[in-house]
């Protein structure tokens, strides 16, 4: 009878354990859910550039493969970011499952849980570098002339 309270208590210890990472799990997604808006716009503003017929004018089209370029830059550096962030979220899963599997099978695996929770931060700060070099990039390219900014302004 002991030993199932003593089991009961190590699983609920497990489940205060998991909670922590599971809120991470929580903001790695939404972070997520960002970065996988701004990839669809990238690809859609792409695709939009890329169905305009070839003009005559030879600075518009250097204008518009100097875009292309941008946006496939960007539409790279989203996409690490996006795996990036994928590879810490799996990280964080396999720290969740460490604990119970921990707690259930009674053997010392906190070695393994810091390595994936550290393997995890690290992943997590890479996609964030990704991700706001592609910020800095897109603020870089994308410039809105002052006279469509009064326009707005005045109507």
């Amino acid at each position: 009878m002991l030993d199932s309270l003593t089991d009961i208590g190590d699983v609920a210890h497990a489940i205060q354990l998991a909670l922590a990472p599971v809120f991470l799990l929580t903001g790695i997604g939404a972070l997520l859910n960002v970065m996988a808006g701004r990839l669809a716009r990238i690809i859609d503003r792409g695709r939009q550039l890329s169905e305009h017929p070839i003009s005559s004018d030879l600075q518009a089209d250097e204008s518009l493969m100097v875009e292309l370029r941008s946006l496939e830059r960007r539409r790279h550096l989203t996409s690490f970011a996006i795996t990036a962030s994928t590879l810490s979220a799996l990280l964080v899963c396999l720290v969740v499952a460490t604990l119970f599997l921990e707690a259930l099978i009674r053997v010392e695996l906190r070695w393994l849980v810091g390595s994936l929770f550290t393997g995890s931060a690290g992943a997590l700060v890479v996609g964030l570098t990704y991700f706001l070099r592609e910020v800095h990039l897109a603020m870089r390219t994308v410039r809105i002339p002052a006279s469509v900014k009064r326009q707005r302004r005045s109507g």
